[in-house]
């Protein structure tokens, strides 16, 4: 097998799929045997069969994913904790529902970024017509008339020839973004490094520090979910939702808070991880024996914040453009019909 990571949809539905036939009963292996059956794919019938041989030389569950290769290294991490405490069934349940939250959560972003890009293409392609290939013709036609488009006008022409004069340079600047968009797909070092960069600017702002949370929350849910204590489900949240500088600065301090002897819902809330009413849960959560419960609420309640406040960005983006293409639409043709309909006029 390669090593291409599989998605999480297929990471979402392999955890729920082995959870069900575990609880049902049966072996590590039969269940892998089974799903190998089941796989449409003839990829997905490969990587199974691997894994099935893996497991019938009597390799655990967790070492068999990782000598795949292609499975995520938090996911085989967390198995190995599931057959450490037993809870193997639990562990499985998390992780598919961690996985599908990520799924879930990426095509939030994705729908919330395509929309607003389209409009903006759109925009850009309806101004760049008419300063290029209308305004000219309009420009023809004050000509004939023995007068001149506005200064506005005249100076919004010369730009769209400008950028007919600069074709070349404009198509070399959309190569070097293409190429760019490629070394992304292509060179994973390239892409972290730069995603790191941005995490260490706005990780822990806005939207994304909302993100950056939720994510800390649903791992703690998972690993809390899994057997863990609690210091080392703080642990393994912090490495499954950092990266960006401030986060990590956030996830250490709750960490010396925990040493310090204070208690799980203060280190979240003074941190900054979690806000004063989610710790407040949290401690209710602590007191009445019910912290995985609570967990998973506020897990839940992060979630629906996070998708809210990409709603609302999205719902103020989207007239904005709308708006601000009219505008630019509206001017440019009264600055010419304006001045034609005042010659019209004259000469009726």
């Amino acid at each position: 097998m390669g090593t291409r990571i599989l998605t999480n949809a297929y990471l979402s539905a392999f955890c729920a799929e082995l959870a069900m036939l575990l609880d049902a009963g049966l072996t590590v292996s039969d269940s892998v045997h089974i799903l190998k059956d089941d796989e449409p794919s003839k990829e997905g019938q490969a990587m199974l069969r691997d894994l099935t041989g893996h497991l019938e030389m009597g390799s655990p569950l967790s070492a068999a994913l990782e000598e795949s290769g292609v499975f995520p290294r938090y996911m085989i991490h967390m198995v190995n904790i599931g057959e450490k405490t037993g809870r193997m069934v639990e562990t499985l349940k998390a992780l598919s529902e961690y996985y599908d939250r990520q799924v879930r959560l990426s095509v939030t972003i994705k729908n919330s970024v395509l929309y607003p890009a389209i409009l903006l293409i759109l925009m850009i392609v309806v101004v760049l017509v008419l300063i290029v290939q209308v305004l000219p013709i309009f420009n023809d036609v004050f000509a004939r008339l023995g007068t001149q488009m506005s200064p506005l006008a005249t100076a919004l022409m010369n730009f769209g020839e400008w950028l007919g004069g600069a074709a070349i340079v404009i198509a070399i600047i959309f190569a070097l973004i293409f190429l760019f968009i490629v070394l992304l797909a292509v060179l994973p070092e390239f892409r972290n490094s730069l995603k790191n960069a941005f995490s260490n600017k706005w990780g822990s702002k806005g939207v994304l520090g909302k993100i950056a949370s939720s994510r800390f929350v649903f791992a703690m849910r998972l690993a809390m979910a899994s057997g863990l204590d609690t210091q080392d489900a703080i642990d393994l949240a912090a490495n499954l939702s950092g990266g960006s500088r401030v986060v990590d600065e956030k996830h250490q301090k709750c960490n010396e808070l925990i040493n310090s002897g204070i208690p799980l819902h203060e280190a979240l809330t003074k941190s900054g991880i979690l806000s004063v009413q989610d710790g407040k849960m949290l401690s209710i959560g602590a007191r009445s024996g019910k912290t995985d419960e609570a967990m998973a609420e506020i897990a839940r309640r992060s979630d629906l914040d996070v998708t809210d406040n990409i709603d609302r960005i999205v719902s103020k983006i989207e007239p904005t453009l709308v708006i601000i293409s009219s505008v630019i639409v509206g001017v440019i043709l009264l600055s010419v019909m304006l001045p034609l309909i005042s010659i019209m006029t004259a000469i009726g």
